[in-house]
């Protein structure tokens, strides 16, 4: 899982967003909302701790779920981060 945190902390540095950021803290959240879910796409918004909000486009399925989108919304602008782009 080590290997999926980092390729989310590198996606999310690609964008240029210059916050820190944990992939397994993503993840975490990510399930957390996702837990007794019924399939399909959803919106998750999380305040963090500064004045920035993630927006999380989540498919969930039935065995599995897929981190699609994440759009960190900023005062200084916002940063658009596709997961299923290769």
């Amino acid at each position: 899982m080590e290997k999926f945190y980092k390729a989310i902390e590198e996606k999310i540095r690609k964008s240029g967003y210059p916050g820190e950021v944990s992939g397994e803290e993503i993840y975490a959240e990510i399930s957390d909302e996702a837990e007794d879910q019924e399939e399909g796409s959803y919106l998750f918004m999380k305040k963090q701790n500064d004045d920035s909000m993630f927006e999380y486009r989540v498919d969930i399925l039935e065995d599995n779920i897929n981190l699609a989108t994440l759009t960190i919304h900023t005062p200084k602008g916002n940063y658009f981060i596709d997961f299923d782009a290769e």
